[in-house]
């Protein structure tokens, strides 16, 4: 369901990064450390690799997610103040932008009946009001700046070039393919033509709307005012 979808990539994942940034420097031995960055920094390019080639608009969010909370967990291993403060920083901004992208989908499905991206194509034309949210949280998702989300990433990328300079070879190609399947997820279901059976599609309702708002207001008000989050 989606609703179970938006909370376990808006809290359940969130406890997750909780429980490794206070569990991590009593429970983790410094030679597994590094095995551990380096499954979490290439798990970044994998699963960006794996949403290119993805036709399922929730399992591509899904995987979405999995590369975000790579760079989570590379950085809550390292415990300095600056990576612990970057990780938390994009955890926050993740958890609303993958929640919107889930509610987005979810909305699509709603009137298509089909999570292909195919089939969704063309929806600029069906709810022009949507593409606009659709828009918000695929730029926010690629960290566009000056996004909350571009300041969490930048600080992690620091940190860990800082701790090993091999690093930025894989943070630098995971945050290139996830602007690249990004842009590519918003064309497909904004542009083109529309299918013949999504032709019938119904403009956005008021608590669709709503729910859109509650979500982009706090990621442009945490972009605004970072120090809300403290």
């Amino acid at each position: 369901p989606i609703a179970g979808s938006m909370v376990l990539a808006a809290v359940l994942l969130k406890l997750g990064g909780y429980g490794i940034i206070r569990m991590a420097p009593t429970n983790i031995s410094t030679i597994l450390i590094y095995p551990m960055i380096a499954m979490a920094t290439w798990g970044i390019i994998m699963t960006g690799l794996t949403c290119l080639r993805k036709t399922d608009l929730k399992a591509l969010i899904a995987y979405s997610s999995v590369g975000h909370m790579g760079l989570v967990a590379s950085a809550t291993l390292i415990q300095t103040p600056w990576s612990t403060s970057g990780a938390v920083i994009l955890m926050i901004a993740h958890g609303l932008t993958s929640s919107m992208l889930f509610c987005l989908a979810n909305m699509l499905y709603e009137r298509t009946n089909t999570r292909m991206l195919i089939a969704m194509r063309g929806m600029h034309k069906a709810m022009p009001l949507m593409t606009s949210y659709w828009l918000i949280a695929s730029l926010t998702n690629l960290a566009l700046p000056p996004t909350i989300n571009l300041i969490g990433e930048i600080q992690i990328m620091t940190t860990l070039f800082n701790w090993s300079p091999l690093t930025i070879m894989m943070t630098a190609t995971g945050a290139a393919v996830t602007a690249v399947y990004t842009l590519q997820m918003f064309m497909t279901t904004q542009q083109g033509h529309m299918t013949k059976d999504s032709k019938e599609t119904y403009p956005a309702q008021t608590r669709e709307l709503l729910t859109m708002i509650l979500h982009a207001l706090p990621i442009l008000l945490l972009t605004l005012n970072l120090e809300l989050i403290y």
